[in-house]
């Protein structure tokens, strides 16, 4: 392949990934047709893409990005699959996939910088939660002392809470304390 030719591929990565700073490497080496179409065509549908890369055109294009990591992940037959909501939701994807095709052969994954190697990572970044889990958990957190408070008060215990009411009110009335209750 001539230089020109190389550096346009590595412009054309570079324009196609340009932003993307999370995904995964696989090896789709084996998976039979039938099975490639229908893992594409699903993928597609969730809006995840696959890229069969040229690996040492990638290594190029991948320096200098959050891609980066990867590199050294780039042999043998691999693909860049990314997209979707979040990379977390493409490695479950890919997981599933992975039941259902033994062949599909999930290399690595990166995730802001951090690199998942092999299957075991990916499995491993299929298990987090994703940016919106974490964020509800985040809010959940946040609100549950005011919810704790809320209840507290309407529960059966607020009658505590009538009670010291009705002492504070009567001992500032002058009035002596007798049962209440």
């Amino acid at each position: 392949m001539s230089k020109p030719i190389k550096n346009m591929i590595v412009a054309e990565y570079q324009r196609r990934f340009d932003g993307v700073g999370s995904a995964l490497i696989i090896d789709i080496r084996g998976i039979e047709a039938n099975d490639n179409n229908d893992l594409r065509i699903d993928l597609l549908g969730k809006d995840i893409h696959i890229t069969v890369l040229k690996n040492s055109l990638a290594k190029t294009a991948f320096s200098g990005t959050e891609l980066e990591s990867l590199s050294t992940t780039l042999s043998g037959p691999s693909a860049l699959v990314f997209g979707g909501d979040s990379v977390v939701n493409v490695a479950r994807e890919l997981v599933d996939w992975a039941k259902k095709i033994k062949t599909l052969e999930l290399k690595a994954a990166v995730l802001d910088g951090e690199l998942f190697d092999g299957k075991d990572g990916v499995k491993r970044l299929s298990e987090y939660p994703t940016k919106d889990e974490a964020q509800a958990t985040v809010i959940q957190l946040v609100l549950s002392p005011a919810s704790n408070l809320v209840k507290a008060s309407t529960s059966p215990g607020s009658n505590l809470l009538g009670i010291i009411k009705e002492i504070t009110t009567r001992l500032e009335e002058g009035k002596t304390i007798e049962k209440i209750a």
